[in-house]
């Protein structure tokens, strides 16, 4: 299961468009269990972070379910996104969008906002992150309201 599991990320990671003009990565740091501080000086808009996650090119919803009663086809290979805002911190939130492997080195979700050590990255993404700084934002920013 783990095995054809890491192979249908290896293909979607493949499979999505690379972010217009991706910059060099914007410096973080990892302080216990999340990232505390932004990374960007605006705040993410939820609604924005809303239409990423909904967006297949995202992969959100290919892996996980939550409260998107238009979208078909949800996930059911993660926890389900509800209640995400109540059981994680926004900093717990924003490091699992950065790179999930740093709190649990088998999982199976992409690091979203991490370019160094991956292994097996369409020619498309290397050295691109999947996602941008505003984009991270703006899906922390939606999750930290999916309260139960």
């Amino acid at each position: 299961m783990m095995r054809s599991a890491s192979r249908v990320i290896a293909v979607i990671v493949t499979a999505l468009p690379a972010v217009a003009g991706a910059q060099a990565l914007k410096p973080y740091t990892i302080s216990g269990d999340g990232i505390a501080q932004s990374l960007t000086s605006e705040p993410g808009d939820p609604a924005r972070g809303r239409a990423l996650v909904l967006a297949r090119s995202s992969t959100c919803i290919l892996c996980h379910s939550g409260p998107f009663p238009e979208a078909r086809f949800q996930g059911d290979l993660a926890p389900s996104l509800n209640g995400a805002g109540s059981r994680s911190t926004i900093s717990q939130l924003r490091l699992r969008l950065v790179d999930a492997s740093s709190i649990n080195p088998e999982t199976i979700m992409p690091s979203y906002y991490r370019v160094d050590g991956l292994t097996r990255v369409g020619s498309a993404w290397r050295d691109k992150p999947i996602l941008s700084a505003e984009q991270i934002e703006d899906v922390v920013a939606y999750l930290a309201t999916l309260r139960e």
